[in-house]
């Protein structure tokens, strides 16, 4: 399977065990999950999509893809932009952010429609997210919902995590109708229902999730925490139960990777149910370490027989 992902992968200033210390990587949700799924599915190509700039920091990130085996043959540069940046606070395990963005050359990464259509072409799977929204201009957004939806309606499968940021745009209506746009190009959804309470009113995970399959979704997939998964596909429903994580250090990749073990599952072949477990079971491990991306070992793969980390 070829995959792509699209979005903003950004420098980030992690803490470290010592108090005041931070360190430094790159981070950004869709790259967070298509990094993990480098490791989860080996069997795939996993390509980025985004863009860059000339500096010596936008060329250690593109460095570091390439070292992480994913393809970066769909990265822009542009001139006079960067990568953007944040910083990471911890208190109990939960995460805050503050950015630096406004000179990110990833805001620009649908402006080459030639270029978005190549790398759509070149995929079996299509994964974006609500920042990949958030980060464009208006118009630049609808042109790369229009080239999502050209892309499934070509049997392309697409992918989207709507993960809320208000922050990102100018308002919540904007940023709601904007996820629904995105929700109604995408066959699987990935929301968290954390998110989806509070800006859409749901009352209850199935309620998220009936939301969805009204948009035109297959298949859905509600996080919510440390409670059940609850899925939809193709009419069916259930919930998958969480295993509890009693030593909880930094939360801050819990949702993308979770989603890199869904996609990896499903990719090698494993039912939903499976496939969601293994995602729950990667999660774990990820929130057990400081930092987005955390070590995940070469042989930590996804047994296309038995659904488990070997």
């Amino acid at each position: 399977m070829r995959v792509l992902a699209i979005g903003e992968c950004m420098a980030e200033l992690a803490p470290t065990d010592n108090a005041g210390d931070f360190r430094l990587g790159f981070a950004g949700d869709t790259f967070n999950t298509a990094w993990y799924l480098t490791r989860c599915a080996p069997n795939a190509t996993v390509s980025y999509l985004t863009a860059v700039g000339t500096d010596a920091l936008s060329q250690n990130l593109t460095a570091f893809m390439r070292s992480s085996g994913l393809d970066d043959s769909f990265v822009q540069t542009i001139p006079d932009k960067s990568v953007g940046l944040y910083l990471i606070s911890l208190k109990q395990g939960e995460r805050s952010f503050s950015y630096w963005r406004d000179q990110s050359a990833a805001r620009s990464l649908a402006d080459d429609p030639a270029r978005l259509a190549k790398a759509m072409d070149s995929a079996n799977l299509i994964y974006f997210s609500g920042i990949t929204l958030g980060i464009l201009a208006p118009k630049q957004r609808q042109f790369f919902i229009s080239a999502l939806k050209d892309a499934r309606a070509s049997g392309k499968i697409i992918a989207f995590d709507p993960n809320l940021r208000p922050m990102l745009w100018e308002s919540a209506d904007t940023m709601t109708n904007a996820i629904m746009q995105g929700a109604g190009v995408s066959d699987i959804l990935l929301p968290s229902f954390e998110d989806e309470s509070v800006w859409f009113d749901d009352a209850t995970p199935r309620a998220t999730a009936q939301r969805y399959i009204e948009a035109g979704a297959t298949t859905i997939i509600v996080k919510n925490g440390s409670e059940s998964v609850y899925f939809v596909e193709d009419g069916a429903s259930g919930e998958v139960p969480v295993k509890p994580v009693s030593d909880v250090v930094d939360t801050t990749a819990a949702g993308d990777s979770f989603n890199a073990g869904f996609l990896a599952g499903r990719a090698t072949g494993l039912g939903l149910r499976d496939s969601i477990a293994f995602a729950c079971r990667l999660s774990r491990k990820v929130v057990q370490h400081r930092g987005a991306l955390v070590p995940v070992e070469a042989s930590t793969a996804l047994d296309g027989d038995t659904g488990r980390l070997v």
